[in-house]
């Protein structure tokens, strides 16, 4: 292979758009040429990524057509090296590819069941269905131990906050992705993300973490991962001065990602950054600059360039330069080779449209997420014994966050006999539109408000708006019934309620577990998964680890 082919096999690139042929005026802006597959041509990368939210995800079927196409161009030119496609489905609040897929609940609602078992059989769900789409990696599951009631990016994305369960869950989903389904799993966010303040897409995290407790807390599911020989593992766009005191983030950090991850752990698969157009690596060092670090830290693949003609050239220049060996990259390239050999993409690179409809969203999968789901939900706070509500017919207001998320429930609660209102009132709710959902609860029996990460007043909803609805709604003496849809920790901030529970999730499954469990048609299983800790004190649990009440 040429320097040139080497080199773009350590890039993971994106283009905008639902097929390789369409043309984007974003893609020229970016890359210097318009459509996908123009793009793969001119930097022969080794990976790609699908984003719904850049226009790739239409359906099932659009996604391994497009998938397919990709693959045509990447074997056409060059060395014809098939590309692994990789998106991140991670479950829960962070979904690439929505219904008619299988959604499960996440990862935060898999801690709340403790069932390991069922962890792997939704990720082997979610794997074939991915693979069937042409997806050959899957940047999940998340590993970090969430320690940190405020944690702006992690929350729910994390298992919970005791190592020894985030780690069993995480071999879990390993082996139902890479067993059971035959794609790569990827564990992230090494060295551990689950104790920051700051968001790594925003700014650079410091985690002051001493090395015992990185080794308590943070290491365990990683080493679990390596141990269940997960293929990939994704850096962290976070200082930790404990394992290497220079300021660099891990993801620059050449003592976190040699020394400690590939040489002291033993890790011999892929590491590939996060994503490098993140605020938090961008920061200290030009683009440029940063492309070349990473490499020298220890990167094998860099994720989503936001300079790609400028870090493809400077890597060469490294190289050419003697900066970087080009010993150094063959490295890199031979394990990329081979997870390609490994998950099947280098020998047989297409997939079938027509059989997508076969595996996507089958009848079986999506009752199966049904049953795991329901096992999550979590009745925290039950004191005016509101829960279950009796199956008379009765009016019930559904108010609070989410335009699709209050639907479904209000869907869910109708087919159980309910005349249901819909006031959706957002995460920073109008006084106005807190005002319309008091006047509706006092004309209603019942209101059911959910909230999603109402303790956040730095970003979500800066002027504690959702904590002043629902303050409100108790005051109307009606029977009030709080649901954290997404962050179990709101209650603290609104601990008068006398009835809350915990979805760690807003899709329908997650909706849909909840009416059962309103209704009384299932018991409220879950158990918390970390302590909800008194707002203002993170030392004090308000409800521990592991409460959770049943009848």
């Amino acid at each position: 292979m040429s320097l040139e082919e080497k080199v773009g096999q350590m890039f993971v690139l994106f283009a905008y758009g639902p097929n390789a042929h369409q043309p984007d005026a974003r893609n020229t802006s970016l890359y210097g040429v318009a459509t996908p597959a123009e793009v793969v041509a001119k930097y022969k990368p080794g990976g790609w990524i699908y984003f719904s939210a850049r226009g790739n995800v239409e359906n099932p079927t659009q996604l391994a057509t497009y998938s397919n196409q990709l693959q045509q161009t990447a074997t056409g030119v060059g060395l014809r090296v098939p590309l692994t496609i990789a998106t991140d489905q991670e479950q829960g609040v962070v979904v690439r590819i929505g219904p008619p897929a299988t959604q499960f609940g996440g990862n935060m609602a898999h801690g709340a069941t403790r069932d390991t078992a069922d962890a792997r059989t939704a990720a082997g769900i979610t794997g074939r269905e991915l693979k069937a789409m042409g997806i050959r990696q899957d940047y999940a599951p998340v590993a970090d131990v969430n320690v940190n009631a405020l944690n702006p990016v992690i929350g729910v994305r994390s298992y919970s906050s005791d190592p020894q369960l985030v780690s069993d869950m995480t071999v879990a989903q390993v082996q139902g992705y890479q067993r059971d389904a035959g794609i790569m799993a990827t564990a992230k966010h090494f060295p551990g993300h689950g104790d920051t303040r700051d968001d790594s897409h925003t700014a650079l995290p410091t985690i002051n973490h001493t090395l015992e407790e990185w080794n308590t807390i943070d290491a365990p599911p990683f080493k679990a991962a390596i141990k269940a020989g997960i293929d990939s593992i994704m850096t962290a766009h976070i200082v930790v001065p404990s394992l290497d005191p220079s300021g660099d983030p891990a993801t620059l950090s050449k003592p976190i990602l040699t020394d400690l991850l590939r040489k002291k752990l033993g890790f011999k698969g892929l590491i590939i950054t996060d994503a490098l157009e993140m605020a938090a690596v961008r920061k200290q060092y030009g683009d440029a600059e940063v492309a070349v670090r990473a490499i020298e830290a220890g990167a094998d693949q860099l994720l989503l360039p936001p300079a790609p003609d400028v870090q493809f050239s400077a890597v060469l220049d490294a190289v050419r330069s003697g900066r970087i060996s080009e010993k150094r990259i063959d490295e890199s390239l031979l394990r990329i080779l081979l997870s390609k050999l490994k998950n099947g993409v280098l020998l047989n690179p297409y997939v079938d449209p027509a059989k997508v409809a076969t595996t996507v969203g089958t009848p079986a999968s999506l009752a199966t997420a049904q049953q795991i789901v329901d096992k999550s939900v979590t009745l925290v706070k039950n004191n005016a014994n509101t829960v279950p509500i009796s199956a008379d017919p009765r009016k019930i207001l559904v108010t609070g966050w989410g335009v699709s998320t209050t639907q479904s429930l209000a869907t869910s609660l109708a087919k159980r006999g309910a005349t249901t209102t819909v006031a959706q009132t957002g995460a920073a709710p109008s006084d106005a539109a807190i005002a319309d959902a008091v006047a509706k609860a006092q004309q209603n029996d019942v209101t059911v408000v959910l909230t999603m990460k109402a303790w956040d007043t730095t970003v979500t909803d800066k002027l504690a708006k959702q904590q002043k609805l629902v303050k409100d709604l108790l005051a109307t003496g009606k029977p009030v019934i709080v649901v954290a849809v997404r962050d179990p920790y709101d209650i603290a901030y609104f601990d008068a309620a006398p009835t809350y529970l915990a979805t760690y999730g807003y899709a329908a499954v997650s909706m849909e577990s909840l009416a059962k469990v309103l209704y009384g048609e299932i018991k409220p299983t879950g158990k918390l998964p970390v302590d909800i800790p008194v707002a203002g004190q993170p030392q004090t649990p308000l409800y521990p680890f592991g409460h959770g009440l049943t009848w």
